[in-house]
């Protein structure tokens, strides 16, 4: 006690937001388990229980990620300027339950189609709105490892995507699309409950010094499309792969399930690590070194011979995601502060956006080759580094506060 003002430890201030990031956490794996066990198998439901032909089957894929974008772009706007964080991850929670126990019994398409630009599109502002709350409990508590808390969330989110889609298997081997998406809907319930019993609302900063619009709107511009570009590659290299591996390099199916599941493992360690290098460097050196990372890593899958080769690359493929998706999020927050939730879903939205970009460029490298699509990749990831340069160049959009470490 100071002058009759009580003055929060170091200790103390890190024991209240792990009590509250916690929670956050295994709430976020679950909505990451609930997402990692529907997701693969999304085009195998439409196609065989709806039986919806390609052109529905496109259509519904399109469509879900752009009304998500859509409505994670309203949502964000608006939790930046009420406190009202909280209250929107449990409608986001609740509405991806709903949604899956709707799916889990209807099988008309249109019907479902509704479904995925209303109700599953709002369960999507999970996603953003986690990294949000993250970011606006670390700022309350005055701590500097944001980064590396929200490179942890990320971490969370990969180990539920190796464990989700073996699960999923075994779901469907046991009770079907329907025993399927009914543990999906139990998964949102678990994270609505986290939300309700053990999260509290937070406020907005009262005031936060924001740069100029014009300068700040042409950095996220330019960075978020930089993000998407590199995400882009990394879809089209995960769709790609077991194409590339069996047709071009000649190996056998499971290869291309060990080198995939090799990344994902290389990328939980990479995360942390990443996201303690923030605590020391500036996330835009940290993301342009990823993407360099990447594009080496592209351009080398082009031109490997072997399998193995492949196989060895991923350190390099897992440090590229590590860095880009880890701290993305963490990086657009920091250039549009006082922003959070508008800010991660912004990053966010790169990755639908990514997925819808590298859709016509896997079919064009069914034409002209599955080499063609890692060639791609790496002069993505070179446009996005080449953007992400051109921002660096500029002046600091936001200088920080007197007495923060750098």
């Amino acid at each position: 006690m100071v002058s009759g003002i009580s003055v929060a430890s170091p200790a103390g201030v890190a024991g209240r937001a792990g009590r509250t990031l916690v929670p956050l956490g295994v709430m976020f794996f679950f909505v990451g388990l609930s997402t990692a066990v529907v997701g693969p198998f999304l085009s195998l439901f439409l196609s065989t229980e709806v039986h919806a032909g390609p052109v529905r089957v496109g259509a519904y894929l399109v469509a879900g990620p752009l009304a998500g974008i859509a409505s994670s772009s309203v949502l964000g706007r608006l939790s930046d300027r009420r406190p009202i964080r909280r209250r929107l991850l449990l409608t986001a929670a609740l509405a991806g339950c709903a949604g899956s126990v709707a799916t889990a019994f209807v099988r008309e398409y249109w019907v479902l189609f509704a479904l995925t630009v209303t109700v599953t599109a709002i369960s999507g502002a999970l996603f953003p709105q986690s990294f949000a709350y993250a970011r606006e409990v670390l700022s309350q508590r005055a701590s500097t490892r944001a980064a590396m808390a929200i490179s942890t969330l990320r971490m969370l989110f990969s180990i539920a995507w190796v464990a989700g889609p073996p699960v999923a298997a075994l779901l469907l081997q046991a009770g079907g699309f329907r025993v399927l998406y009914l543990t999906a809907a139990f998964m949102y319930a678990v994270a609505a409950v986290i939300v309700l019993l053990r999260l509290d609302e937070v406020s907005p900063p009262a005031h936060v010094e924001r740069p100029p619009a014009g300068r700040a709107g042409a950095k996220v511009l330019l960075t978020v499309v930089a993000l998407a570009l590199m995400q882009a590659a990394g879809v089209l290299g995960v769709q790609a792969m077991s194409l590339y591996l069996g047709h071009v390099l000649h190996a056998a199916v499971r290869d291309a399930g060990l080198v995939l599941g090799l990344c994902a493992a290389l990328e939980i360690p990479l995360m942390l690590g990443f996201g303690a290098l923030s605590t020391r460097f500036p996330l835009g050196r940290l993301i342009i070194l990823g993407s360099a990372l990447g594009a080496v890593y592209y351009a080398l899958v082009a031109l490997a011979a072997h399998s193995w080769q492949v196989a060895a690359l991923q350190l390099l493929n897992a440090s590229f995601i590590a860095a880009v998706q880890g701290l993305g999020i963490s990086y657009v927050q920091e250039l549009l502060p006082g922003e959070p939730g508008r800010a991660a879903t912004l990053a966010g939205n790169a990755f639908p956006a990514a997925a819808i970009l590298a859709g016509p460029l896997l079919g064009l490298a069914a034409e002209l080759g599955y080499r063609y699509a890692y060639a791609a990749g790496a002069l993505l990831c070179t446009a996005g580094l080449a953007l992400l340069l051109a921002t660096a160049r500029g002046p600091r959009l936001a200088p920080r506060a007197a007495g923060t470490s750098p």
